[in-house]
């Protein structure tokens, strides 16, 4: 059933695909993100209760889905690494973390820009903002990891295991409003009923989560070729690479 998986299991043949998915990505990532930026920051509608300040959640959404996601394909990535034992799987895994930090930080720094007009404090110990600043520091446990060993396979085992272990993380996160008692608002967005939120702020804002997704895919996709280049840099096919674009 998983045999497909392993024709990626080629450096050179995820080489070659990561480059084709590249442009697609990027293209696709600067379009939407322009859009839903453009649309949420200047003609959406003022909040009737929060004014302009809402505006921030065209950021701040996107960036805290963001970091789920990209930690959910981290974890899928590792335990495909670790179970059928695909290096290039291991090495998506180490692509992703550096970039899922990122947006989680960007996540907690536009929280707390937010929060701060809307609670009167930068930082309170609400369930939610832990669990996402846990996320960080998971984020950051597993790249420590894969930089502590000398030995990339045993690193990319022992990141593997932090990656999926904290999986366990990400409900809390989803659901810690409906949990315990919070001051974050629940979530504006619904799969099953209909959302909260009016169409002018709704659209913008799925255009930027869309957006999002596709940026990490294509900065994923950059780091993933370069970690493929340096762990494959005596492979015949990397010195005629290296040939072919004039690198001695």
């Amino acid at each position: 059933m998983w045999k497909w998986l392993h024709s990626y299991a080629d450096p050179e043949r995820a080489y070659k695909l990561s480059g084709k998915l590249l442009p697609w990505f990027a293209m696709l990532a600067t379009a939407l993100i322009g859009i839903g930026s453009v649309w949420g920051l200047v003609f959406a509608p003022t909040d009737y209760q929060q004014g302009d300040s809402y505006r921030i959640i065209f950021i701040h959404v996107p960036a805290a889905s963001m970091s789920m996601a990209a930690y959910m394909a981290m974890a899928t990535s590792a335990f495909v690494g670790l179970v059928w034992q695909i290096k290039s799987a291991d090495w998506a895994a180490a692509a992703i973390a550096p970039i899922g930090a990122v947006i989680t930080f960007i996540a907690l720094i536009t929280g707390a820009t937010w929060g701060k007009p809307m609670w009167g404090a930068w930082w309170v110990w609400d369930a939610r903002l832990t669990a996402e600043l846990v996320l960080l520091f998971l984020y950051l446990g597993v790249i420590s990891l894969y930089a502590s060993f000398e030995d990339k396979v045993l690193a990319a085992r022992a990141a593997g295991i932090l990656a999926i272990v904290g999986v366990i993380n990400i409900p809390i996160i989803k659901y810690s409003v409906e949990w315990w008692s919070s001051l974050h608002q629940p979530s504006t967005i619904r799969i099953t009923e209909k959302s909260t939120m009016s169409t002018d702020m709704l659209y913008p804002l799925l255009i930027n989560i869309f957006g999002f997704g596709l940026m990490i895919g294509a900065i994923t996709l950059i780091r993933f070729r370069a970690e493929i280049l340096a762990r494959n840099g005596m492979r015949p096919w990397v010195r005629e690479l290296a040939k072919a674009e004039g690198v001695k």
